[in-house]
């Protein structure tokens, strides 16, 4: 099944998601646990139906559900389906949507050898060394933030060698880079934006926001 871009998942109209890092996420305002259980079951329902299956947190206020294809490695048309029945579902319930909530988190350390120092990081953080593939250390069980390792020369410590990715959607980037700023960062460099803008801290450790769009 082809793998569709940005630009297909925007045309779709889907108000209540984004497309993030990995997949397309939504966070439904439930209130209560109770509210968000039902709806869960709602969603699950569904899903059994479609034989399509999202990944869904369930907490007090609210409820959280990713949805990719990976067997296809990317959005694709049933992300879509699915996504838009569970928007259904949510207005049935009176549950509505917070956009402004989302965001998602990957690690990235910079290295001249991947392939030597992943399988640790792999090990460290999973416990298992097959969880490295393709220059990425991936937790199947949603445990820890995907860490990509970002190519660079070799160089001695102490330069900066990890950062944060924090994705949000597009419309927020301007937000959180502002609120940063506010908060005593500096922007170090913009040129690459909308895609991702790099950020320091007063003491120079340096973030990215990044966002779908480029």
């Amino acid at each position: 099944m082809d793998t569709l871009t940005h630009t297909q998942f925007t045309e779709a109209g889907l108000a209540d998601w984004r497309d993030l890092a990995q997949g397309i996420h939504a966070r439904f305002a439930t209130g209560d646990f109770a509210t968000g259980l039902r709806f869960v079951t709602a969603v699950g329902q569904a899903a059994e139906e479609a034989g399509h299956h999202p990944d869904v947190t369930l907490t007090y206020p609210h409820v959280d559900i990713m949805l990719v294809s990976h067997d296809a490695g990317g959005l694709t048309p049933r992300d879509l389906d699915l996504a838009g029945q569970i928007s259904d579902i949510a207005r049935d319930s009176g549950v509505s949507a917070a956009v402004e909530a989302l965001v998602e988190v990957e690690l990235s350390l910079d290295t001249a050898d991947a392939q030597t120092i992943g399988p640790f990081w792999a090990a460290l953080l999973t416990g298992s060394t097959d969880s490295f593939a393709d220059g990425q250390v991936r937790d199947g069980g949603g445990r820890v933030p995907l860490l990509w390792f970002q190519d660079t020369d070799a160089h001695e410590t102490p330069r900066q060698r990890f950062h944060l990715d924090v994705w949000v959607p597009t419309e927020l980037a301007e937000q959180r880079i502002a609120a940063g700023v506010a908060a005593g960062g500096t922007v170090v460099d913009d040129s690459a934006a909308p895609s991702f803008v790099v950020l320091a801290d007063a003491e120079g450790n340096r973030a990215c926001v990044c966002t779908t769009d480029r």
